[in-house]
């Protein structure tokens, strides 16, 4: 993707049609550590439940999990936008998005449970998709093969690649080829 992506045409940026006005973004910062870790274990409540575990032992390995992730994402992909998607300016999620020179690459997207469900997800993946589009380019990303939003991605033309072991990876193409000239 060429670095001349006007700000009209980035995701999750400005006021943008089809996102509620109430929806806005920040990037995260230190304080939002506490948020982002809860997140974080309420996606991974159905995952844990089975465990013979305490309430503390999967609280601390839940907290280990987050920070070793954390780090992960931060090393990987050191010049993605890690936003916080607020609500009236409550903070209800996270989006993490890595724009590399030939596709966009969803690192990461999450919900607080009370707002899954809501369109949320699918308003702001129509964002992105928009951005793509413009920019004549792919988003590509990883999902476990049971998560529930695979069917969303597949609903909105991602695409299986191929199973890198505990992920899926996905690719939605553009639509339109860019101009030749």
């Amino acid at each position: 993707m060429s670095s001349g992506t006007t700000t009209t045409a980035r995701a999750f940026t400005g006021v943008r049609e089809g996102r509620a006005r109430a929806l806005t973004f920040r990037p995260i910062g230190e304080s939002d550590q506490d948020f982002l870790r809860a997140l974080y274990a309420s996606t991974r409540v159905d995952e844990l439940a089975p465990l013979p575990w305490s309430a503390e032992e999967k609280r601390q390995f839940l907290q280990q999990q987050f920070s070793l992730q954390h780090r992960y994402y931060q090393q990987v992909y050191p010049d993605a936008d890690y936003l916080v998607v607020l609500h009236a300016g409550d903070a209800i999620g996270r989006i993490y998005l890595s724009r590399e020179c030939d596709a966009l690459n969803l690192v990461d997207i999450a919900l607080l449970p009370e707002w899954r469900g809501r369109g949320i997800g699918s308003a702001l993946l129509a964002e992105l998709i928009d951005e793509a589009e413009c920019a004549h380019c792919a988003i590509e990303l990883h999902v476990e093969p049971n998560n529930p939003a695979k069917r969303l991605y597949e609903r909105l033309g991602f695409a299986f690649v191929e199973n890198s072991g505990v992920y899926d990876f996905m690719r939605r193409v553009p639509r339109s080829a860019p101009s030749s000239g």
